[in-house]
């Protein structure tokens, strides 16, 4: 059973401020991005009860309604099988360079600079392991509060 990590108040101001600072330096160089916008991918259920991925990106500077969130460097065993999300969260990468898989085999990458948007709640659920060579994965985990989660897939 994992440990229940310490939960903080938030202000909507103050995550977003968390975001854009912590994805800035690797959105602002990146060729081809949308201006206040950054990168992100939403896992999601399929009606099949499987889980899918969809590469988009979320709004600089969008107020979304949060009330509290968590950072963590550790990871539980139960976190590298084949999960589901706990509740649908926003994941917010701060170190460390991930690949995620899905129930097709599709495969994904996640590093600072990406929002993951984890909305697999129901299907099967996802699987990740941390890439050779990189640092340990720390990451913010903010649980969200309304349905709009601010996603707008790529096109």
């Amino acid at each position: 059973m994992p440990l229940r990590p310490r939960l903080h108040a938030v202000s909507p101001a103050l995550i977003a401020l968390i975001l854009a600072s912590a994805t800035l330096p690797a959105t602002a160089s990146a060729a081809g991005e949308q201006p206040g916008r950054i990168p992100a991918v939403k896992l999601y259920d399929t009606p099949d009860h499987r889980v899918a991925f969809v590469k988009g990106t979320v709004a600089t500077l969008r107020k979304m309604p949060a009330r509290e969130f968590w950072l963590s460097d550790s990871v539980e065993a139960w976190e590298q099988d084949v999960h589901p999300a706990p509740r649908r969260q926003y994941v917010v990468t701060l170190q460390g360079e991930l690949e995620f898989q899905v129930s097709d085999g599709s495969t994904f990458r996640l590093a600072p600079g990406t929002v993951l948007l984890a909305e697999d709640t129901g299907g099967a659920g996802h699987r990740w392991k941390m890439l050779p060579g990189s640092r340990p994965w720390v990451r913010m985990y903010l649980p969200m509060a309304g349905e709009d989660d601010g996603f707008e897939p790529s096109r």
